[in-house]
């Protein structure tokens, strides 16, 4: 998990809020920090678009070009807590 939080400490250039560093941290441990730090989801937050993150969770939902129905559920559960509403 260390690994998690610095790659999104090191990676997201605006302040958090405790439950969007830890949406973010959720997200960057699924999808790993080469996609995170590559992702539209870091580019808008870090243009500081609060709004967009909650969006582009959604957008990694497939497992081998599949959605599934259990990384919907995940980034569902990661954009609520983005919102502070889980």
């Amino acid at each position: 998990l260390p690994e998690y939080e610095d790659t999104v400490n090191r990676l997201v250039t605006v302040p958090l809020k405790q439950c969007q560093f830890d949406a973010l941290v959720s997200l960057t441990y699924n999808i790993g920090g080469r996609n995170f730090g590559a992702s539209t989801l870091l580019r808008k937050l870090n243009e500081g678009n609060y709004d967009a993150p909650v969006f582009e969770f959604g957008k990694w939902t497939r497992g081998g070009g599949v959605i599934l129905p259990g990384l919907v559920r995940r980034r569902e559960a990661e954009a609520k807590l983005f919102m502070g509403a889980a």
